[in-house]
């Protein structure tokens, strides 16, 4: 793991916003590249996986830009998904009831650090263990 002080981890649906063409959704685009380009944030194995599937299949479509985006995620602070990555999504889903995918998510912006996870998909402001869920598209 990376010795930088993350400020936040990031949930691919953010990332799928900022890389998309911003006619798509102005106000999404906008926040997501703002957080993109803005903070220092935390990525995982599995973020890169749904990435680069929703990309191909929905959101991006092509494949120099989604090469481009890989490779500058791959430049972040990153946890690989291992044994204990699966482990801590598992204990966390158990503890909060959450879907295993959303908790391993957690589990690694947990275990980088990071104190603030963004994503739709969790119960805005809650804190799971260390981390707080926000959704930076409620209105603000």
């Amino acid at each position: 793991m990376p010795n930088e002080k993350i400020e936040c981890f990031l949930d691919s649906n953010v990332l799928l916003c900022a890389a998309s063409v911003r006619a798509n959704d102005p106000r999404r685009h906008d926040i997501s590249q703002e957080l993109v380009l803005g903070k220092l944030f935390g990525v995982s194995g599995q973020t890169l996986a749904e990435f680069a599937n929703v990309a191909r299949r929905k959101s991006v479509n092509n494949d120099a830009t989604i090469d481009y985006w890989l490779a500058f995620l791959g430049t972040l602070p990153f946890l690989p998904v291992d044994q204990a990555y699966v482990r801590a999504g598992l204990d966390l889903a158990r503890r909060y009831r959450l879907k295993y995918y959303d908790a391993a998510l957690l589990a690694a912006a947990e275990r980088l650090g990071a104190p603030i996870f963004y994503t739709e998909d969790l119960n805005h402001n809650q804190v799971y263990g260390s981390v707080r869920a926000v959704n930076p598209f409620l209105e603000r």
